[in-house]
């Protein structure tokens, strides 16, 4: 997994190297804040990983990676029951066009399959021809059912047909695509609370869990974004795509830090496989090592 995360990080790593200090096993606290800002934490942010620290100039990697450490949420106990029990498991997928949304849901569907569950598509953006095709193709290539209609058609029939379809023939998981939705466009923030309303006509408690994909190359501009979509609609969690086109990876703990959602998953490429898990300790680590003598990891 580390090969992952550091394939993910190679931009972001090399900006932490650039201004990380040499042959150090400790940093100071204005070199710390410079190479945070440098990586696109934010500046609230930093200034708060600063707080918390122990007192005294001297920045050792252990009190570091304990603060970091703390910005990340993991899945409530209950969601990772709900995911084993309920049958089927509806996940419906949020974010605006070019985030990457239909090639994440693609990779996920993927993941899924190898981790032996059964997994049906629900192509719910019907704003975009395109996007109806996108998804069928993946589901060809990944020999997935999906339930689709035309361009212009209703989105949350094509959600309310997908979960019945699935529970009828017993699939484990449903993945509901939506259309590209910006924050301030009304009518489709109207559309995205009715295909939540109809997930739970369809199944009580559905969607089980509502997924923001964000476009890791936004670095911290994603946050007002990510924000809004919860007020609309209360997201459960977060997806990053893209990490490994941007240098801004410290984004990560300003969105973690502001939204308190946890990051399910981050995308390090494009390939199907591209969609790894996100491990808090292993990313923390691997900036770590960016910024310390890896020689001198336990100062």
């Amino acid at each position: 997994m580390i090969g992952f995360i550091k394939k993910g990080l190679a931009k972001t790593l090399g900006v932490i190297k650039e201004n990380a200090p040499k042959n150090r096993s400790f940093v100071t606290k204005d070199e710390l804040e410079e190479i945070l800002l440098e990586a696109d934490v934010s500046y609230d942010t930093v200034e708060e990983i600063i707080y918390y620290l122990p007192p005294g100039e001297k920045v050792k990697r252990g009190d570091l990676r304990q603060v970091l450490l703390a910005y990340f949420r993991e899945l409530p106990l209950k969601d990772k029951r709900d995911e084993e029990e309920i049958k089927p498991f509806v996940e419906l997928v949020i974010g605006v066009n070019g985030a990457g949304k239909t090639t994440t849901i693609a990779k996920l569907a993927n993941l899924y399959k190898k981790e032996g569950f059964s997994v049906m598509l629900a192509a719910g953006d019907t704003f975009r021809a395109a996007a109806i095709e996108q998804l069928k193709r993946w589901a060809e290539k990944l020999d997935l059912p999906i339930v689709y209609t035309k361009q212009g058609h209703d989105s949350s029939a094509v959600a309310f047909d997908a979960i019945k379809s699935a529970e009828a023939k017993k699939i484990d998981r449903v993945i509901i695509d939506t259309a590209g939705r910006l924050h301030n466009q009304t009518n489709l923030a109207n559309e995205l609370k009715k295909m939540v309303r109809i997930c739970d006509k369809a199944k009580k408690g559905a969607p089980h869990r509502k997924i923001l994909i964000l476009d890791g190359t936004q670095g911290n501009s994603a946050i007002n974004q990510a924000v809004a979509f919860n007020n609309i609609v209360g997201i459960d969690a977060l997806i990053i795509t893209k990490l490994d086109g941007t240098a801004k990876g410290g984004a990560l703990f300003s969105i973690a830090r502001d939204l308190k959602k946890p990051i399910l998953y981050v995308g390090v490429g494009e390939k199907a496989e591209d969609l790894v898990p996100f491990d808090k300790e292993e990313f923390v680590d691997t900036i770590l090592d960016s910024i310390y003598l890896i020689e001198e990891n336990a100062s």
